[in-house]
C-alpha cells in the first residue's frame, strides 16, 4: 500500500477578504492584530501567522497557549479603550476559512444589540480621519499596556 503525504504548508498569507476588511494595527508575538473596517463597533481580529491555519487545533499546544494570551490582551485593548458593556470573542470561519479571532466591544445602543453583530447592519467604514484617530488611540494604549504583553 503506498502512503501519500500532505504537501508541506504553503507561506503565511492573509486571506484576501481580512486585508480587504480591516487595518493593520500590530504585530504580536503570535497574531497580526488589524482593526475590523467597521465603525459601527469597535472590533479587532487577531490572526495568527501560522500557514494553512484553519482551525484552532491546527495550532500547536504552545501557538494556542500564546493565541489565548493575546485575545485576552486584545480584550484589555478595548476595554480600556472604549469600556464596553460586553465584550464578545469569536471563532466561525464559515466565509473567510483562515483561523483568525473577532473581539468586539458590545454596548446596549451598538445597532445590532444584543444580538450578534453578524448580518445585522451594514458595514459602516471609518472615514480617513476617524480611522487615523482609533488606529493612533489604540496603538496607543498598546504600546502602553502593562500587562506583561
Amino acid at each position: 500500500m503506498t502512503r501519500h503525504r500532505a504537501p508541506p504548508p504553503g507561506p503565511y498569507a492573509l486571506h484576501p477578504q481580512l486585508a480587504a476588511d480591516s487595518h493593520p494595527l500590530a504585530t504580536l508575538e503570535l497574531c497580526d492584530l488589524r482593526l475590523m473596517d467597521d465603525s459601527n463597533y469597535p472590533w479587532l481580529v487577531l490572526v495568527p501567522r501560522v500557514a494553512d491555519a484553519r482551525e484552532l487545533l491546527d495550532l500547536d499546544p504552545a501557538q494556542r497557549t500564546v493565541l489565548v494570551e493575546e485575545v485576552a490582551r486584545a480584550e484589555r485593548l478595548l476595554r480600556d479603550a472604549c469600556r464596553p458593556h460586553k465584550l464578545n470573542v469569536a471563532m466561525l470561519g464559515n466565509l473567510v476559512p483562515q483561523l483568525h479571532v473577532h473581539v468586539i466591544a458590545r454596548f446596549e445602543d451598538d445597532p445590532a444589540w444584543p444580538a450578534p453583530v453578524w448580518g445585522r447592519v451594514a458595514a459602516r467604514q471609518y472615514s480617513p480621519e476617524a480611522l487615523v484617530e482609533r488606529v493612533g488611540s489604540l496603538s496607543a494604549l498598546l504600546g502602553g499596556t502593562s500587562d506583561g504583553a
